[in-house]
Formats: structure tokens, C-alpha cells, sequence
């Protein structure tokens, strides 16, 4: 036990670079004991950590990726039927786009090429709201019980979502354009080693680009809820007295837009502020997978009544894992 508390402490959480960094800030003469230092210190802390992991997490799942090229992924879809596909479809969404906006044009691609609805929604829920990059943050900071049982749940929302749309044969609700798309099987050249790490290697630059705004705004909300929020303010809008803290956080998080680097600090300071662990993982799962931009481009592709299922069904799972959070929080933590 001592040892996994050690990797998720100092490893996965580089709680060694927090105390690097509050060192270094007293060398400066920066009283960290104040507000103003206190929030500088998480600032920086959090910046270099989810920076760093960022880095990490993308150039192992970007080389996984490239053995699933859309194509070769639509034929492994391709392969299967039923409930098997929608569950294919859920894990496949793991080691693709972190934000809904980068999975949008694959679940385009794979409706055009004639694969289930159901599967395709398996996957645009699954992409967004779970992956490799969401396991491994969530356990640097909130442990691996919280982590596993993130991901598990976040896969369950969207096979039964999926499996929902499916049975209620909503394929009219896509648009005609993208139906009657022929999507062309474009031949895959063979990788080498080198060229999947050079490929992986492009993506952490173009992923940190695009992410490292998300994640200095996100820094600097958690910082000025951890140093200058009063805890009773938290506790009163999103702890355990207040029964729609959930539905609330989900609400709010709604039209935000960033991805799970984006949303980590702000939760971490939730979660020390003394706010509901499934009230700030219901946040989190909105913020990721409902966000507004994604919603527009979203409705390109569907109908305003497919739209609106969508949105419902991810809604109330988000939900529905906020509260299951909220209830079993002394057993996880």
C-alpha cells in the first residue's frame, strides 16, 4: 500500500515538485502562506504537472492511435453486431480525440461509411468523456478507485446510450448528405516504429498547442477557488446540504468548453474546498462531453430531435453518476 500511495503521491500528483516549487518561491521571498502566494505556488504547480503529464499521456496514446487509423477502425466496427459493437465502439473512443470537437468529424466519417448509429454514438460519447489521458490524471489526484470507477461508468453511459439510439431507429434523423455519403476505403500505408513516433511525437506538439490555453484558465480558476473562495460558499452550492449541487454543476458545466486537462485543477480544488466528489465528476463529464461549440457542430450532422436525445441521454447518465458518486464518497476517499 505504501508503495501505491508513493506512485500516485509522487509520481502520478509530483507532490515532490509542489514542495520544489513552494521552496523556490521562499528563496524569491514569496510568502506562501498567504493568499496571494499560496495561489501563485498552485498556479505553477499545476501548470508543470499537467503540462508534463499531458505530454506523457499524449505520446503513448497518440502511438497506440496509430494502429487505428479511421479506416482499420471502421472495419474492426465493421465486424461486430449488437450490444459487442456498441461495447467495441465505447473502448475504441478511448485512445482517440480528448475533446468532443476532434471526435465529431470520426463519428461523421464512420456514419457515412454505413457503420450502425448506435455504434457511431457509442463512440461519440465514449471519445470525449473517457480515455487513457482522464485515467491517468483522475488518479493523480483522486485515487485509483475514483479513476477506474470513472472510466467504467463513463463506458456504460455510452453503450447504453448507444444501444438506446439504436433501438429506436433514429437514422432518419441524420442528415441526408452525410447518408448518402460513399466514404472511399483509402488504402493504409504500413508504419514503422519511427514513423509512429514521429506521428505521436506531432501530436503532443499540436495537442499542448491547443490545450495549454484550456489549461492555464483551468490553473487559474483552481487557484482562485483553492486560495480566495471561502469554503462555506463551495459547501453551500455543491456539498452535501445542497440536493441539487449535481444537476447544478452539470447545468453549469454544459456550455463551457475545454477537456479533461482543462477541468482537472478547477475540480481539485473543488474537491478541497469541500465540494461532493460526484458533483465535481458530474462538472467534469459535462464540461467534456456537452460542451456548446461541440453541440453546434454536432447538429451539422443530426436532426434537432436526435440532437436532443443525445444531449438528454448524456445528461442524465452524468447525472445518474454524480449522485451514485455523491453516495458512496467516504468509501473512495
Amino acid at each position: 500500500m505504501k508503495i501505491w500511495d508513493f506512485l500516485q503521491n509522487e509520481v502520478l500528483g509530483m507532490k515532490w515538485l509542489n514542495r520544489l516549487i513552494g521552496s523556490l518561491l521562499e528563496l524569491c521571498g514569496v510568502d506562501i502562506g498567504t493568499r496571494m502566494g499560496g495561489s501563485l505556488q498552485f498556479f505553477l504547480y499545476d501548470t508543470i504537472k499537467i503540462m508534463v503529464l499531458l505530454g506523457f499521456l499524449i505520446l503513448l496514446i497518440s502511438y497506440i492511435q496509430s494502429f487505428f487509423p479511421p479506416e482499420r477502425t471502421k472495419k474492426i466496427l465493421g465486424r461486430f453486431h449488437g450490444i459487442g459493437a456498441n461495447c467495441l465502439a465505447a473502448l475504441l473512443g478511448t485512445v482517440t480525440p480528448f475533446c468532443s470537437c476532434s471526435s465529431i468529424p470520426l463519428f461523421i466519417g464512420f456514419t457515412s461509411a454505413g457503420l450502425p448509429l448506435g455504434v457511431t454514438f457509442s463512440f461519440l460519447i465514449s471519445s470525449p468523456m473517457v480515455d487513457l489521458g482522464s485515467l491517468v490524471l483522475l488518479m493523480s489526484i483522486f485515487g485509483w478507485k475514483v479513476a477506474f470507477l470513472y472510466v467504467l461508468l463513463g463506458l456504460i453511459i455510452a453503450v447504453v446510450g448507444g444501444t438506446l439510439i439504436e433501438k429506436l431507429h433514429f437514422e432518419s434523423q441524420v442528415h441526408e448528405f452525410i447518408r448518402k455519403a460513399n466514404a472511399a476505403d483509402i488504402p493504409q500505408e504500413k508504419l514503422y516504429f519511427k514513423d509512429r513516433i514521429k506521428y505521436a511525437w506531432e501530436q503532443v506538439i499540436s495537442t499542448a498547442k491547443k490545450v495549454f490555453p484550456y489549461v492555464l484558465v483551468g490553473v487559474g480558476i483552481g487557484a482562485v477557488i483553492h486560495n480566495w473562495i471561502p469554503e462555506g460558499w463551495i459547501e453551500a452550492a455543491l456539498g452535501s446540504n445542497n440536493p441539487f449541487g449535481v444537476i447544478l454543476a452539470t447545468l453549469v458545466g454544459i456550455p463551457m468548453y475545454a477537456d479533461i486537462f482543462g477541468t482537472i485543477p478547477a475540480a481539485e480544488a473543488l474537491l478541497y474546498k469541500g465540494a461532493q466528489l460526484g458533483t465535481i465528476l458530474a462538472f467534469m463529464m459535462a464540461v467534456t462531453t456537452l460542451s456548446l461549440p461541440s453541440m453546434v457542430m454536432l447538429k451539422k450532422a443530426v436532426k434537432p430531435k436526435l440532437l436532443a436525445l443525445f444531449i438528454g441521454i448524456c445528461a442524465v447518465g452524468i447525472i445518474l453518476v454524480g449522485y451514485f458518486f455523491n453516495a458512496i464518497q467516504a468509501l473512495l476517499i
